[in-house]
Formats: C-alpha cells, sequence, structure tokens
C-alpha cells in the first residue's frame, strides 16, 4: 500500500476560460479564472489563504514574475503569499499539488489555484523553441530536439517494438476531436473522421516523422482555476469533489538515463494512485490524460493497464476508451483538441474532472460520473501527477 493516504482536501469551485487563440493578455486570462472559480464556489475572497499560478513561461511572455497577478481578481487577495509553479507541461498539477500540500500541512485551509498560458501571440517557431527547453540540455542530441520530434522518437521506437501504431494514434486524434465537439470551452471544433486523421495532405502535413499535424496538440492561450479547501470544511459548499489520492513522481530528466519511450513514471503515478485510493481502473468513469501527441494517449492507456505493453490500440477496439464505452478517455477533447495552454493544462484537467463528478459539464457530461483519474505529464515523460477525484459522498 502507498505511504500516501486521503489527502483531506476537497474541491470546491472551478473557472475555465475559453481555450484558443484569444485576444487576452495574460494578466486578464488569469484574473478571468480565478474569478469565476471564487464566485462558483460562493467564498469570501478574504477567506482564500494562499494562491498559486502554474505558468511554464520559458520566454513565452515579459510577465515572468507572474503570482502576484492572481491579486488582480481581488483586491482582497492582497498580502497573501502566492507562489508560482512550474513543472514544464505539468505545471498546473504542480501548482495543484503545492495548494495540496499547504493544506494538509496546516498552513492553509482554503487556497485558489490557477494555471494559464499565453502562446499564440509568439511564432510557431518561437513557441517550440520556447518548449524544448524542458528538454535536456546537457547533451547535443537531445537538446537539438524539439517535442514533437521526442515524441516522434516514441513512435519509431513503438513500431520498431510492436508495429505500426499510425493508425492507432489517427484513432486517438478522431476521438478527441468528436469528443471536443460537446465542449464549448474546446480550442478546436473541427470533426475530423479517421481517414482525415490517417492520410498526409496539405491540410494535415508531417510534423516530425511519423507525426502528422493532427497527432499533435495546437498552441494555445487559457487559464483554470480551482478553489480547494480542507475536506472538512468542505460541507458548507454546495458542490464539493473529495481529492481521493494524489500522487506526483519524477524521472531522470536525459531520454538516454532510461529505456524511453517506456511510460514507467506514468504507470508507476497512476498505479499508485489507483491503490492510495483503494480502486482499479474498473472503479474509474473515466479518465482526463495527457495527450500532448497521440502516441502519449497510446502509451497512457498501456500505463494505466488498460492494454499490455504494445496493444494500447485494444483500448479502442473494444470501444473502452470511447465516449460511450466503459472508461471514456478525454471527454473534453483532451489536449489535442481542447488545447494546451502549458500552464493551464493540469489545472483545466482538474477543473472539468470536478465538473464531471459533480454533475456540471454539460455537452460531456457522462451521465452518472462519479470517479475520475487525471493524468498530468511535464516534459519527454519526467514529471508524472496522478490524481483520483470523487464525488462527495461516492
Amino acid at each position: 500500500m502507498s505511504q500516501y493516504i486521503r489527502t483531506g482536501v476537497s474541491i470546491v469551485g472551478a473557472g475555465h476560460t475559453k481555450f484558443g487563440k484569444v485576444d487576452d493578455t495574460l494578466e486578464q486570462l488569469i484574473a478571468a479564472a480565478a474569478t469565476e472559480a471564487v464566485e462558483d464556489s460562493g467564498i469570501a475572497p478574504d477567506e482564500i489563504d494562499a494562491v498559486f499560478l502554474g505558468h511554464f513561461n520559458s520566454a513565452l511572455v515579459p510577465d515572468g514574475f507572474a503570482s502576484s497577478l492572481i491579486f488582480q481578481a481581488y483586491p482582497e487577495l492582497r498580502f497573501k503569499p502566492a507562489t508560482r509553479c512550474e513543472n514544464a507541461c505539468a505545471s498546473g498539477a504542480a501548482a495543484i499539488y503545492a495548494g495540496i500540500n499547504a493544506i494538509r500541512a496546516g498552513n492553509a485551509r482554503t487556497v485558489l489555484v490557477v494555471g494559464a498560458e499565453k502562446m499564440t501571440h509568439r511564432s510557431t517557431p518561437d513557441v517550440t523553441a520556447s518548449l524544448a527547453g524542458a528538454g535536456y540540455q546537457n547533451s547535443a542530441f537531445e537538446s537539438g530536439l524539439s517535442f514533437p520530434q521526442i515524441f516522434a522518437v516514441a513512435a519509431e521506437a513503438y513500431r520498431e517494438r510492436f508495429g505500426d501504431p499510425l493508425e492507432t494514434m489517427a484513432k486517438i486524434a478522431a476521438k478527441n476531436h468528436e469528443n471536443a465537439m460537446g465542449n464549448p470551452l474546446a480550442h478546436m471544433h473541427k470533426a475530423l473522421d479517421f481517414d482525415a486523421c490517417n492520410s498526409i495532405s496539405n491540410s494535415n502535413p508531417v510534423i516530425a516523422p511519423p507525426l502528422r499535424l493532427t497527432d499533435c496538440s495546437p498552441i494555445t492561450d487559457g487559464a483554470a482555476a480551482l478553489i480547494l479547501t480542507a475536506e472538512e470544511n468542505s460541507r458548507a459548499f454546495e458542490r464539493a469533489a473529495h481529492i481521493r489520492a494524489a500522487i506526483h513522481i519524477n524521472d531522470f530528466l536525459p531520454m538516454a538515463s532510461r529505456d524511453f519511450p517506456s511510460f514507467d513514471g506514468p504507470a508507476m503515478a497512476i498505479a499508485s494512485a489507483l491503490d492510495t485510493a483503494g480502486i482499479g481502473t474498473n472503479d474509474l468513469d473515466f479518465a482526463e490524460v495527457h495527450d500532448c501527441f497521440t502516441i502519449a494517449e497510446l502509451l497512457i492507456y498501456e500505463a494505466m493497464g488498460l492494454a499490455p505493453k504494445g496493444r494500447g490500440g485494444d483500448a479502442l477496439a473494444d470501444g473502452t476508451v470511447y465516449r460511450d464505452g466503459r472508461l471514456p478517455v478525454n471527454l473534453s477533447g483532451g489536449l489535442k483538441a481542447k488545447g494546451h495552454p502549458v500552464g493551464a493544462t493540469g489545472v483545466s484537467m482538474h477543473a472539468l474532472s470536478y465538473r464531471q463528478v459533480t454533475n456540471q459539464a454539460g455537452g460531456i457530461q457522462k451521465t452518472g460520473a462519479r470517479l475520475g483519474l487525471v493524468f498530468n505529464m511535464g516534459g519527454a515523460v519526467v514529471a508524472n501527477y496522478a490524481t483520483v477525484i470523487e464525488a462527495a459522498g461516492a
């Protein structure tokens, strides 16, 4: 059994901006998400004890010191402790876990967590170079890889070991685009069928062989926010969901130090979270996972134990991960179609999962959803955060 026991922390409010290419500044995105979360919870701003911001930045915007921008939402937040958390594409989960730890340590009773990123104002080459800074820089080979190229390495290694994954990856892309059609907050509202995702064309070029454009998440602006509080305090709120387990595991940064693309870190984090929660995958109603590239979602199926290594496609073939399947994955559209504003991603995944288990997910709601898994990943399978969220009273 894991050394971690029930967190004793609940989510009692959430905010989420529209993802996509937006005119709002980073400051405006942060304030909008924070305001919605506070209003959703019904808490008075002066009752918030601390704020945490998930924000990758890495030269994307000039607002490098952004934690106090959350104060722009409410003047009552002035003089509260504010901390920016960064762990590559898992910066949002890092901020949530910092908030959880502050509550568990007794340093706070209620915290506001915001994840935000402004990306679309920069050119695609600039964003690609910035994100590549999350890779290992002390290797001439690895430092020369963009993240599409890193996950292209994963796809090629999968092909060599188990067979060509491209058709399975196209099915994942088509599934997530279809799911996003029901999510008004998603960046992309364009249904793409399997044939469109599995072909190479002017509208679907190869980005990093063998990855096609439809295998890659888009460059996105957006923000999301949560109100966390001690579980015993959650009964005072109209809608609450408990964080039943929260596991964070980091791996070596150099890919050469690991059997890349083996997803050992994700498998360990997910297994530990389920063990801590006292459940198995069969108990879950849905999962939101980190599909920065379609090959990543395929490997996460295997890390979750939905299929043996090399057989992740079975989870699609038997219908398990589709909207009407036993365990729908990425009902939101995932990073692939919902969008991937890096610092916001982990908070978004938790916010929409909170809405799922409290029956507030609208067009992406799974009827009767009570128990969900969130998996947010940073870097090339380096920072791994697995959270189990359950409806209060489940």
